[in-house]
């Protein structure tokens, strides 16, 4: 007996490898009315990067290879189109054991609202399991009227082109506006990167964005992020309405964390001396292990002192409680990595924390 695919007993599960309407006009959305948020240099950087490449490649390896990663791109348009549509050329797909190829390799779509600047998940672009150099895709919508969308890039493909579909006939403009010119920059590790997100859209910080209407940055490096001198001196560069420091986790050993957790802080803090500054110690806390016990005890010294020179413009959040509770035992994929569930946790922690702050700065 022959065996069926999933797909052949199921209609639900098949994948297009191509989008087949004819009636689409195809648009680079490095170009107008099309406005990218999250990548450096967008119009000019081919292919997409988070980061210059000559820092990336000062930094480390690893950050020179996963700065190609397209984690916490976005792409913002309007249209009245009932179908929209993908074409992505890729040069890197992400392919793990722990998370779905539709947050890796993935894009998804969301429809702004421009009364309230949050925004709603309407459906994902699948990607072909078999993905090699990238794939086409659509949805459609079950009327014809003008929407504000944003795309969500993958968390761990890197993507060379993008071309936006629309009908043949339909307008398309320009997309909401973030409330913030300057982004939150978040730094840290693979949890940071959106591992392991069902889609893109599940990371924490594209929660925290459409709760808060909030512009952001991403810079959080798989088994990477270790605060070299090269990155504290970019990220203290950097534009910024606040700074997120969640990189616990790529701390070799608490020692390292030392070395560079209040470097850090106060290299960020001479170049931006007003901007939130918010610190997370590791999620898969265990008091068990005396190490995390060390770790924790560094954040809370560079917490402590912060406080201590008068900086009251400093936050910490205790991984320990973020996911404490009945269900804590099912916020993860392997124990460290959250699922969706606990990055819905994870941001409503920082959502918390950033509204305080911006509150008192009357942002919010």
């Amino acid at each position: 007996m022959k065996q069926l695919s999933l797909d052949e007993i199921d209609a639900n599960f098949h994948v297009p490898k191509t989008v087949t309407d004819t009636d689409i006009t195809w648009r680079d959305v490095r170009q107008a009315p099309f406005a990218v948020y999250g990548l450096y240099d967008y119009k000019n950087t081919v292919p997409f990067r988070r980061m210059p490449e000559e820092t990336a490649a000062a930094v480390s390896a690893g950050v020179a290879e996963l700065s190609y990663n397209t984690a916490g791109g976005r792409g913002r348009f309007s249209t009245d189109s009932d179908l929209v549509a993908i074409h992505a050329t890729m040069n890197r797909i992400g392919k793990m054991p722990h998370i779905p190829l539709t947050g890796s390799a993935g894009f998804d779509l969301y429809v702004d609202d421009p009364a309230t600047g949050t925004s709603r998940y309407f459906r994902t672009f699948m990607p072909p399991f078999d993905i090699v150099d990238g794939y086409e895709a659509a949805v459609c919508f079950p009327s014809r009227k003008l929407r504000y969308l944003t795309v969500n890039f993958p968390l761990y493909a890197g993507v060379d082109t993008l071309l936006i579909g629309t009908r043949d006939n339909a307008t398309v403009g320009e997309g909401l506006r973030y409330r913030n010119s300057a982004p939150i920059v978040y730094y840290g590790s693979s949890i940071t990167q959106g591992g392991c997100a069902s889609r893109p859209g599940n990371c924490y910080q594209n929660i925290v964005a459409r709760r808060t209407g909030l512009d952001y940055v991403n810079l959080g490096f798989s088994g990477s992020g270790k605060a070299e001198d090269a990155m504290i001196d970019y990220l203290a560069s950097l534009e910024m309405c606040a700074f997120v420091s969640d990189y616990d986790h790529n701390a070799p050993n608490p020692q390292h964390l030392r070395n560079t957790h209040c470097k850090l802080y106060r290299a960020i803090r001479a170049a931006h001396p007003n901007v939130p500054y918010l610190m997370i110690s590791r999620i898969d806390f265990d008091s068990a292990y005396t190490e995390n016990l060390a770790r924790r005890d560094v954040i809370l010294d560079t917490y402590r002192y912060a406080r201590e020179q008068g900086d009251r413009n400093v936050y910490y959040i205790d991984g320990a409680s973020v996911f404490r509770g009945l269900d804590e035992d099912s916020c993860t994929v392997d124990g460290t990595h959250p699922n969706d569930h606990g990055f819905f946790l994870y941001a409503d922690a920082l959502c918390a924390e950033l509204k305080r702050a911006f509150t008192e700065q009357a942002f919010l």
